[in-house]
Order: structure tokens, then C-alpha cells, then sequence
């Protein structure tokens, strides 16, 4: 805990605060719960300060959206902490268990998202081609050279930069200029005293393409949804859209969004466990690995990528999924 965290609170006139760490993220972020007073949950971003003006900002154009975010009661920008609405404990994960139906709560996340992507991107960096591109080269820095340690002999770069590529332009070809959270997934949405939905996590958003997050969403890291049910929300999604775009078009460009995705979490994952030392996101590997797989032996032009981590794939072949829901 950074040694002036307490203070802070004390001088927001809560005397003696009692904080409870809580279980962070994949970022060098840390919270707490303030288990006496009103309550309130702390935010200590100091290793990263320059983080809180932009998590301020987009949460402004959230609340602005009627987007449902915990309310900021308040900032200290210099060092680098914020004082957070406690929304509680549970989140979308939570409920993807057995006896639980999840349908009703992902029916809440789609509905959510919608109003989301009416969010204003102005403004917001842009997930250009160069940025899509620096993505997907995470896999072949962190989980092919530093995780698999696969030689640089064994590795096609020209097939890589041309599967990347190829990538990029089918993610490049669906509506842009979208407020694209980035993370919208069942970590990152968290239930309130009344079951509605309440998005976190959204400092790293950026202006991109309209099926990111319904990616991130229905195409989880975390949870695996059934084949119907996948289709089921992605009509609703559509439907709550009202967009005009046949079926075959719509999944492909889901299809190759979720690729850019999940090659980029391949190398994220790996950087996590292998820089960063938290090596519990190894256990989150097989189910991406599985989802690049599936996806993209259904298209000829990726042969190349798909063989290639095939070739890595048998390690991870009978690993279960995280989560399942029907």
C-alpha cells in the first residue's frame, strides 16, 4: 500500500479508514475497500499516474452516455489515487456457474453494450492498422520466442506479417470510429444491488470497429459459450443495432476480430506470466489458443499461422475450458 494512500482518505474527512486489499488486475494498479464510513472502494494507480486523468475522462463520457460505471466521489491526480462508488462483489463471471441461468445477465451485457458504442469516440486513439499490427506481434514476441521458445529458425516471418496483415484489413473492413472499450468481458462487468450491469476497467479504450467488444464479450478469455447461445445473442445484438448486413459478412468480420484478439492475448498472457510474474494467466491460454484454432482453420488464407501454432498446440489439446455456458 502506498504509504500516503491513507492519508489521503483521512483528508477526505474519514478518520482512522480501515482498508481491505482486494484481488487486482492484470495492471499495476492496486484496490482496496473501505470497510468503515460510507465505504468506497480506492484506487492506488501511483505506479501510473498518468492513467487517472484518463480513466476520469472516459468515465465522464460513460456517465454522459448513461453508461452505468462506479461513480467517482474522488481524484488525487499528482499522486495518483481515486476514491470509487463500491459496487460490491459480483461480476458477470460469477453467475456463468452451474444452477445459474446467464442468460438473463448476458441479454443485460449486450443491451449494455449497445448504449456503450453510443458513447463519443472523438478524441480517442484510434485502432489503426499500425496499432492492430503492434498487437498481434505480442504473440510472436511473448508466446511463441519467450514462452514456447520457439527458434527464430522455426519461425516464417513473411507468413506472420502477411497472416497479421490479412488480419488487419478483414478487422479494417466493418464500421470504424466506435468508442471500443477494449476489455468488455465477464471480468470487467459487475452486477449492483439491483442486477444491472456496471462496466469497469474502461481506461484504455479506444475509437475502432463496431464488433471489438461483442468479440470480447461472446468470444471470452474466461468463459465459453455454446454454439446456440453465441448465435442467439449475436441476432439480439444485431437486432439492437438495427444494423443493415447480411449474416456471412456480419461473422466474418466477428471472425477475424476475434482473431486480432485473441493472437494479441496469446502474447499478453504470456508477457503477464513471464515479465510480470503472475502466472496464474498461463491457466487462461488453452481456450484462447482453442478459439484462434477454430476460427481460423476456417479460412485458407491463414494455413500458414494456423499450422504453425497446431505445431505448438499439444500441451494445451486436452486442457478444459474455464467456463461453460449453455
Amino acid at each position: 500500500m502506498h504509504k500516503e494512500l491513507k492519508g489521503w482518505i483521512e483528508w477526505l474527512g474519514m478518520e482512522e479508514p480501515e482498508l481491505q486489499a482486494l484481488h487486482g488486475d492484470a495492471s499495476s494498479r492496486s484496490y482496496y475497500r473501505l470497510e468503515n464510513h460510507e465505504g468506497g472502494i480506492v484506487m492506488d494507480a501511483s505506479e501510473a499516474k498518468e492513467s487517472v486523468p484518463i480513466f476520469i475522462g472516459v468515465g465522464m463520457r460513460l456517465m454522459d452516455a448513461k453508461v452505468r460505471i462506479p461513480r467517482i466521489k474522488s481524484f488525487e491526480l499528482h499522486k495518483g489515487f481515486i476514491f470509487l462508488e463500491d459496487i460490491g462483489s459480483t461480476h458477470l463471471l460469477d453467475k456463468c456457474v452451474e444452477g445459474v441461468d446467464a442468460r438473463p445477465y448476458y441479454d443485460k451485457a449486450i443491451e449494455t453494450l449497445v448504449k456503450l458504442q453510443e458513447t463519443p469516440s472523438k478524441g480517442l486513439e484510434p485502432y489503426d492498422r499500425n496499432f492492430l499490427l503492434e498487437e498481434m506481434n505480442l504473440m510472436t514476441e511473448w508466446y511463441l520466442k519467450e514462452y514456447l521458445e520457439t527458434s527464430f529458425e522455426c519461425l516464417d516471418g513473411r507468413m506472420l506479417l502477411e497472416s497479421f496483415s490479412f488480419i488487419a484489413d478483414q478487422v479494417l473492413s466493418q464500421p470504424q470510429e466506435i468508442f471500443v472499450h477494449r476489455d468488455y468481458h465477464a471480468r470487467n462487468l459487475m452486477l449492483d444491488i439491483n442486477e444491472e450491469i456496471v462496466v469497469i476497467d474502461f481506461q484504455d479504450a479506444r475509437e475502432g470497429a463496431l464488433t471489438y467488444d461483442l468479440v470480447s464479450l461472446l468470444r471470452d478469455a474466461y468463459v465459453k459459450l455454446d454454439r446456440r447461445e453465441l448465435q442467439r445473442l449475436i441476432l439480439l445484438f444485431k437486432d439492437l443495432k438495427r444494423l443493415d448486413v447480411d449474416d456471412e459478412t456480419f461473422m466474418r468480420w466477428f471472425d477475424f476480430t476475434g482473431l486480432q484478439r485473441h493472437i494479441k492475448i496469446l502474447g499478453i498472457f504470456a508477457r503477464l506470466a513471464i515479465r510480470d510474474g503472475k502466472k496464474q494467466y498461463l491457466n487462461d491460454i488453452p481456450m484462447t489458443l482453442k478459439y484462434v484454432l477454430e476460427v481460423g482453420q476456417k479460412y485458407p488464407e491463414l494455413d500458414g499461422l494456423i499450422n504453425l501454432l497446431k505445431s505448438q498446440y499439444g500441451e494445451f489439446k486436452d486442457a478444459p475450458v474455464t467456463m461453460r455456458v449453455f
